[in-house]
């Protein structure tokens, strides 16, 4: 072959095929082919793995893919893993993404990054962290996408090369290999090259990345005995006869490293390239590595020992004055190290040095002796702090010395692991956290250090950050702040790790002995919180006696005041107290902000306020308030858990407004989040339930099934309480699957389980209107009870389309004319709520008794509009159902389609109007020169599109 290296300048021997594949990944991406084929019609990018033990040439194989990709016009993004770096956070993500921005201006930055700057400027070193809670590990990944992406189509074509990827950080190897994938869909080669055989735990994902793209790691082999005498031949000339180019072949093994090394050693001694003297070349060849390269290191004198020492110390990108001050070495002893170290091919670079091998770093690292190799780290620590490199730099060399109590390391530990968890990865900074737990801290910071480190374990290891902030809660503490933020965070993870009682237990104990009366204040707020999303709170009626009580006497203040506020809201809304009750104290509790992303507060409540607004029928505003709590969470990077629970509360906002198709899609964006976090997490469990209530809707019900199995969806449920609730979901799951007494059993268990807690309310669960169904084939009586109780708490607590879906039930567990009386009292509450995909469903079931009664022209006109709206719904079932009604009927089903959107007609805005100005029904249809039923129908389109009942039709209607 006549392909150079342009970093080595040597042949690249037995190396056709896979040349060949970059070759054709260049043509690809670039859409220029040397073959005289066609180009592609669009650029595609790829994945090329190339896999291979230490010397086999992957290196140097990535150095001609460089070169190639430059000579197409291809921008190059280059990284190396680091045997020293291996834990320092996104050291590989700013190899590859740091050089992009060098130079760029704060304003140039913000205006190509916008809203990810503050995101992903303080993991890639561009920017500070700024103020307020760090972003979560999906978020910063998110980040990272998008800023490859961007650069990817703004310089494309382009091409990513990552060698030694065996010695990535885990923060950057864990977003490269969720991003991999994608680069088929950009102009973007990713090239990688890693050692099979050393690649640690948190490297894994990628050994099975090319079969996940598609293809195959190119696996590099040892160079057979023919390529080894053209290499020899090359370097030393063609007077190498062939008993000395096989015995280099021999002592070598092929590889292409050694073999190099090798020759340069015979041209240093000047040997004769002939058989007579191939009997010298095992002896050179151990010179070369181990233990013989070490001895050749150690014949340049103490000081070059040193410096090559130190060099090994501090990993990759040396600068030589910090390698001279760790050495302990002048100026110029350490240039005269520098240079005899570059003679002996050892170190490369003038400005910035570097090993001329990894495996040359490795030997030399692992020749230091073990105690002067500690003291070299803790030299290494203090030099970069000195240098102004900050504590994140020194962090990784402190982790490698003994502890012995100073008071300067912890400092700097607990600095770095700021610093890093303040960046995004709080797994590094959980290490530096436990290192300084160990060396130990002084007694008094001891608590503070568990503090944090239960803090950077809370996302990844909440087991483990129930212990750490247990053992601080036992250390003795002077700042009672420091105490009081230990018992918030503690109480947060033991009710996300669905431990709820434990979590208000804490607080009991801690209320009892705390003296200010904010903080208790604060705490009792906690404890009000977790207890509203325990399933066995024992003594529900109380607690929420004392709420109440509590929160009308608060003015909202302050935040505490506007979240014990809130909670009020929620417990009037479990308890089915009035509507207009619940907005009431939910207004109280917005009136001064209620943030979704507040660092040291969880997002529950405010969530809780959102949603009274759609229990009480106005979804409109509970949409505004989601939308502008998911613009808070990816504002601050929040894109794990938190945005998880948003899409799918929002999709259940959705499924309740009657818009199934976006409820799915909702549904499913959030589950695929929360699979990112993890299984079995409350997470999970909303967007599980959540999606089979969609599905069921949907009419879908075998894949509704097929989902809850997948997702083990079934007994036992959770501890903490979830909406919608588990138990009455899978009750409801059973008996769409025809199996009534399985059914039945669920919901009166659930019903058992709510009632005595004072959960009363249909809206929220309607756990009893399911169980009437569940029972009317066996007990009708017993049924028709169940469902009128429902009815009466739907009435109590007021709103349209709570009575009207009961009404709904009602009617179906009920015979005779009743069954009548009752549907159409449930489509008039429907139609004056936004509740889509229930007057959808009460409309059909209305016509269809008609039909069966003997109505047909009533009939018709009902099934008519229920299948226009359950068309708009997008509920295919229901769709079916309406249309064999027509059918039935002897009538010709319309044509499918769906026309409805958000913006309201003419006629639709005016009688909206009218009604916000307190005009009736008749009023509005004699002023719009309409029947009343045509005006029923304007004013019931107009609540659906925007969102609201009739009282809350004023302000839905003002500008925003």
């Amino acid at each position: 072959m006549a392909q150079r290296s342009a970093r080595s300048g040597r042949t690249l021997f037995e190396r056709e095929s896979e040349l060949a594949a970059v070759d054709e990944a260049l043509a690809a991406l670039t859409g220029l082919r040397t073959d005289g084929a066609e180009p592609a019609a669009r650029p595609r990018g790829a994945l090329l793995a190339v896999a291979g033990r230490a010397g086999i040439g992957k290196t140097t194989l990535l150095a001609e893919v460089r070169r190639r990709a430059a000579a197409r016009g291809c921008t190059v993004l280059s990284a190396r893993g680091g045997d020293q770096e291996q834990r320092v956070a996104f050291h590989v993500a700013r190899q590859l993404l740091q050089p992009q921005f060098a130079g760029s201006a704060e304003a140039d930055l913000r205006a190509s990054m916008g809203s990810w700057y503050d995101i992903v400027g303080p993991a890639l070193g561009l920017c500070a962290p700024a103020y307020g809670a760090p972003p979560d590990p999906q978020g910063l990944s998110d980040g990272l996408d998008w800023v490859l992406t961007h650069l990817a189509v703004q310089r494309a074509p382009m091409v990513l090369v990552l060698d030694d990827t065996h010695w990535a950080d885990p923060e950057s190897l864990r977003w490269l290999a969720a991003f991999a994938p994608r680069a088929e869909q950009l102009p973007l080669l990713i090239v990688v090259a890693y050692r099979p055989d050393e690649l640690p735990d948190h490297a894994e994902s990628f050994r099975e990345l090319p079969g996940r793209a598609g293809g195959r790691p190119l696996d590099l082999e040892p160079l057979s005995a023919a390529a080894v005498a053209r290499l020899v031949r090359e370097a030393l000339g063609t007077d190498a006869d062939d008993a000395f180019c096989r015995e280099c072949w021999a002592v070598t093994s092929g590889n292409p490293f050694e073999t190099v090394e090798l020759l340069a050693k015979v041209r240093d001694r000047d040997l004769t390239p002939t058989g007579t003297g191939a009997h010298l070349l095992r002896d050179l060849a151990a010179a070369v590595k181990g233990s013989g390269l070490v001895a050749r290191i150690e014949r340049l004198g103490t000081s070059t020992v040193r410096f090559a020492w130190a060099c090994a110390v501090l990993g990759t990108e040396i600068h030589p004055t910090l390698a001279a001050a760790v050495a302990g070495l002048g100026h110029e002893e350490a240039a005269d190290a520098a240079d005899a170290l570059r003679g002996a091919r050892i170190l490369a670079g003038s400005d910035t040095l570097e090993f001329v091998h990894p495996l040359i770093a490795t030997a030399v690292y692992r020749a230091i002796p073990q105690g002067v190799r500690v003291a070299l780290h803790g030299q290494a620590a203090w030099c970069v702090i000195n240098d102004g490199l900050g504590p994140s730099a020194a962090a990784r060399h402190l982790l490698e010395t003994h502890p012995d109590g100073d008071t300067w390391v912890v400092h700097q530990l607990r600095a770095a692991a700021e610093e890093t968890l303040r960046a995004g990865a709080p797994d590094a900074a959980r290490r530096y956290l436990a290192r300084a737990l160990r060396e130990p801290p002084p007694f008094e910071d001891r608590a503070a250090v568990l503090y944090e480190l239960g803090s950077a374990s809370l996302l990844t290891e909440p087991a483990t950050t129930v212990n750490h902030l247990r053992a601080a809660l036992e250390e003795s503490i002077g700042d009672p702040d420091l105490r009081h933020n230990i018992v918030y965070r503690l109480s947060q993870v033991l009710a996300h790790s669905d431990r709820l009682a434990e979590s208000s237990d804490t607080l009991a104990r801690e209320i009892r002995v705390t003296d200010d009366a904010r903080v208790r204040l604060r705490m009792l707020a906690e404890q009000f919180m977790w207890d509203a999303f325990r399933a066995d709170e024992p003594d529900h009626p109380s607690r929420s006696r004392r709420l109440t009580k509590l929160a009308d006497r608060l003015k909202g203040n302050d935040l505490t005041e506007r979240y014990i506020i809130g909670l009020r809201t929620w417990d009037a809304i479990l308890r089915g107290e009035p509507a207009h009750v619940a907005l009431h104290h939910a207004e109280r509790a917005l009136a001064g902000g209620l943030r979704w992303a507040e660092p040291d507060r969880g997002f529950e409540v405010p969530v809780l306020v959102a949603l009274a607004f759609m229990y009480a029928d106005r979804p409109g505003r509970t949409e505004e308030l989601f939308a502008a709590g998911i613009a808070d969470y990816e504002q601050q990077g929040w894109r794990g858990a938190h945005l998880s629970f948003a899409y799918t509360l929002l999709a259940y906002l959705r499924y309740r407004r009657g818009r199934l198709a976006e409820a799915e899609d909702f549904v499913r964006a959030g589950l695929r989040i929360a699979e990112r976090v993890g299984p079995g997490t409350p997470a999970h469990w909303y967007a599980v339930g959540i999606l089979i209530e969609v599905l069921l809707a949907r009419g879908q019900v075998a894949e509704a099934t097929e989902t809850a199995e997948h997702y083990s969806f079934g007994p036992p449920f959770p501890a903490a309480v979830v909406f919608p609730d588990s138990q009455t979901v899978y009750g409801e799951l059973l008996l769409a699957r025809g199996l009534h007494k399985d059914a039945a059993a669920e919901l009166a268990a659930a019903g058992r389980r709510l009632d005595p807690r004072g959960i009363r309310n249909p809206a929220w669960c309607p756990w009893q209107l399911h169980l009437a169904r569940a029972e009317s084939p066996d007990a009708p009586e017993r049924a028709v009870a169940t469902v009128l109780e429902a009815v009466l708490r739907a009435r109590q607590f007021g709103a349209p389309s709570a009575i009207g879906q009961a009404l709904r039930a009602a009617a179906e567990v009920s015979s005779g004319s009743t069954r009548v009386k009752h549907l159409e009292e449930a489509v008039t509450h429907l139609e004056r709520s936004p509740a889509a995909y229930e007057l959808a469903c009460a409309l059909v079931a209305l016509g269809t008794e008609l039909r069966r009664t003997g109505r047909p022209t009533e009939a018709a006109e009902h099934l008519y509009r229920g299948l226009d709206a359950a068309v708009q719904c997008g509920a295919d079932g229901l769709v079916d159902s309406a249309r064999a009604e027509l059918v039935a009927a002897g009538l010709r089903p319309r044509r499918l389609h769906s026309t409805e959107t958000d913006t309201l007609t003419a006629r639709e805005r005016a009688a909206a109007n009218l009604a916000a100005q307190g005009s009736t029904e008749a009023d509005i249809a004699r002023e719009l020169r309409v029947d009343e039923p045509t005006a029923v129908r304007l004013l019931s389109a107009v609540y659906r599109k925007m969102g609201t009942e009739g009282t809350g039709l004023a302000a839905a209607l003002k500008p925003t």
